[in-house]
């Protein structure tokens, strides 16, 4: 643990460094390959749409013996092998219970499969629930996930344009269509069926990984404010420090928030069986985990980037290299250790403005009959 503490304090203090920023050519290109894969995936596979997306006729046999196999049987027999039914076991406080899924179908089917289901679970037929859902209602779900997440966008826009500068606006989108790209993706890769609570977090996931990212750019803000007139460092050495600082409290975050996620996702979906669960933990689970990454590898790279375009921080660049080509001083690069540039920016920082002189390197003034030694006092007391 004092390990940990002490490269924490190394971080906050600019004594131990990653360069984030620095790297972003790194991060932009695992980024690519991450959303080349989710793309690919959306290709192939496709989403899987729950019924309540596409419609169809859900039934639900309470049985404590009844399997998998035995319920997909006994539905086939009637709907034929045309229509592939998608058949779970799940597991709650009421008991153990089989669902089967199919496309929509006639009241005639509905009554025939509930009498098969009956039959080959050996319960009564009355215990079997049949549902028949529309596409209209997965349609207004769709419709109104879409809006919100439309009027989500503008608020970010123009808070974080507000609170900070449209850069960061811009990093926080490039961030959040980062983490949804990718976690869509993954629900491809794995063949997870979306459902509504797949959309709930996902809409989540775009909260959390806001807030980790706002948190990144506070210390941007904070570490860059007076920064054009300086020549102690760059822009994108700033907000490096900036990611350093707050990387311990990220990683905190992620690991705190992926618990009991990870709970809800390993327990309570494949332990207990709880479908809605699995749905809802896996969007979360890689959301969290993708969020952070984006706050840390892509949010603040991106706006490093924007911001340097900037003839002002151009200017600041030059400077900045001039002062420690005089200096025989380097950029820190890749990871390590920064000790001595933070004394160099200490000692830069207590150093006057060009044409001004120090006051530790004046001569000593004059001061007169003070300043001569007592020699002619020492003879006298001989």
């Amino acid at each position: 643990m004092s390990r940990v503490s002490n490269l924490a304090s190394g971080l906050y203090r600019g004594e131990v460094s990653f360069d984030f920023v620095g790297r972003r050519k790194l991060w932009y290109s695992i980024s690519a390959v991450l959303l080349f894969v989710s793309l690919g995936a959306l290709a192939v596979n496709g989403l899987k749409f729950g019924v309540e997306f596409e419609g169809g006729s859900v039934f639900a046999v309470p049985t404590e013996t009844c399997t998998v196999e035995v319920a997909r049987d006994a539905t086939t027999e009637v709907v034929g092998t045309e229509i592939v039914p998608i058949v779970t076991e799940l597991n709650s406080s009421n008991g153990r219970s089989i669902h089967v899924q199919t496309d929509a179908l006639t009241p005639k089917e509905t009554t025939e499969v509930t009498h098969s289901l009956a039959d080959a679970c050996n319960v009564p037929a009355t215990t079997v629930s049949a549902q028949v859902i529309g596409p209209s209602w997965g349609e207004q779900i769709t419709k109104k996930a879409f809006t919100g997440l439309g009027v989500f966008l503008i608020a970010i826009v123009i808070y974080l344009s507000i609170m900070f500068e449209w850069r960061m606006a811009v990093g926080a989108l490039v961030a959040l269509f980062h983490d949804v790209f990718i976690t869509v993706g993954i629900y491809a890769l794995v063949g997870f069926e979306v459902t509504p609570a797949s959309v709930v977090g996902i809409l989540t996931i775009l909260g959390y990984s806001l807030y980790d990212t706002v948190v990144v750019f506070d210390k941007v803000k904070e570490n860059t404010k007076g920064l054009a007139g300086g020549s102690r460092m760059t822009y994108s050495e700033a907000a490096n420090l900036a990611v350093n600082q707050t990387l311990v409290r990220s990683i905190n975050t992620s690991v705190v928030g992926l618990l009991p996620v990870a709970a809800l996702l390993f327990v309570g979906a494949y332990v207990l069986g709880a479908g809605t669960l699995k749905d809802l933990a896996l969007a979360l689970f890689v959301g969290i985990g993708v969020g952070t990454y984006s706050s840390i590898f892509v949010a603040t790279p991106v706006v490093a980037q924007l911001k340097e375009r900037e003839p002002a921080m151009q200017a600041l660049s030059k400077r900045v290299a001039a002062r420690r080509s005089s200096r025989g001083e380097t950029a820190p690069t890749g990871t390590v250790s920064t000790a001595t540039a933070a004394k160099a920016d200490t000692r830069a920082s207590e150093e006057p403005a060009d044409g001004a002189v120090a006051v530790k390197d004046r001569p000593p003034a004059s001061r007169g009959p003070r300043n001569q030694p007592r020699r002619g006092n020492k003879r006298k007391r001989r």
